[in-house]
């Protein structure tokens, strides 16, 4: 098994926002096609001893449910792009698992994000090692390439490139207004997981920080991935509708697996 899942899609509030009684969170409540935890993702290596091949990236504050939709019980390894709660909120359950099971866990991120984590919870060093990815990486059999891409009013994210025998695949969940050396990595993929809060956002665009649909579409012309993957979406999208989206562009739905290593090309219907 080599494969991506996909374990929330969600932006930082998820869906159903608490408060709202709009179409797409009343709908989630119900029925649950337009539910969505944090956004992070699993990857099954396929080599190995099995779940010491596993990792995920980012642990926001869902991963204990998400890990129990998944029927997992642990996983011994994390990627984190940046240190914002609803990718890293997780993170004190994670090092209880760890220090219940008895074992260290492997935390990688760049080094800036590293100090920003145990600024915040001082303590996970007893339960974790911090490994930098300031340098390319090998993890799960995957050569991984960590660059600072622009997160918008919010700062600055990391994504992460993957390459395997001769599979390219690149997660970038919270961007926006790549320049041409932040989009340089994300040349030449074969898949694309790109994150995409609106279909299309309105608000003044100083205080966004993540791309909508319509900018995603006109950055997918210029990168031409093989395949690209819609998350980090917010109440905006609902998964029932059509959006006339781009053929090989996949709105991406909690639980959905993705083969890494060959092509799965899908259309919204």
């Amino acid at each position: 098994m080599n494969q991506l899942t996909f374990l929330g899609t969600g932006d930082a509030m998820g869906v159903p926002r608490v408060y709202c009684d709009c179409d797409v969170c009343t709908e989630a409540r119900l029925t649950g096609e337009n539910k969505r935890k944090r956004s992070s993702v699993l990857i099954d290596g396929g080599v190995g001893d099995g779940a010491s091949e596993q990792f995920m990236i980012d642990c926001g504050p869902d991963w204990r449910s998400q890990m129990e939709d998944q029927g997992l019980r642990m996983v011994h390894t994390l990627l984190i792009t940046h240190a914002h709660f609803d990718h890293i909120g997780g993170l004190p359950e994670w090092a209880d698992a760890c220090r219940w099971l008895g074992v260290k866990g492997r935390l990688y991120a760049p080094s800036e994000v590293i100090a920003t984590i145990q600024g915040q919870f001082p303590w996970l060093g007893r339960h974790m090692d911090f490994l930098e990815t300031d340098d390319d990486i090998e993890l799960g059999g995957w050569k991984v390439h960590s660059w600072k891409v622009c997160h918008g009013h919010n700062g600055y994210s990391y994504a992460y490139r993957l390459d395997r025998d001769g599979y390219s695949w690149a997660y970038c969940s919270d961007a926006i207004d790549l320049k041409d050396a932040e989009k340089e990595p994300l040349h030449g993929l074969d898949m694309l997981v790109l994150g995409t809060s609106f279909v299309h956002e309105l608000a003044e665009f100083s205080t966004r920080s993540v791309y909508d649909m319509r900018e995603a579409q006109e950055l997918l012309w210029e990168l031409k991935p093989g395949h690209t993957y819609f998350t980090h979406m917010s109440h905006d999208v609902d998964v029932r509708q059509n959006y006339n989206l781009d053929q090989g562009i996949t709105i991406a739905l909690t639980g959905m697996k993705v083969p890494l290593g060959t092509l799965k090309l899908e259309t919204n219907a």
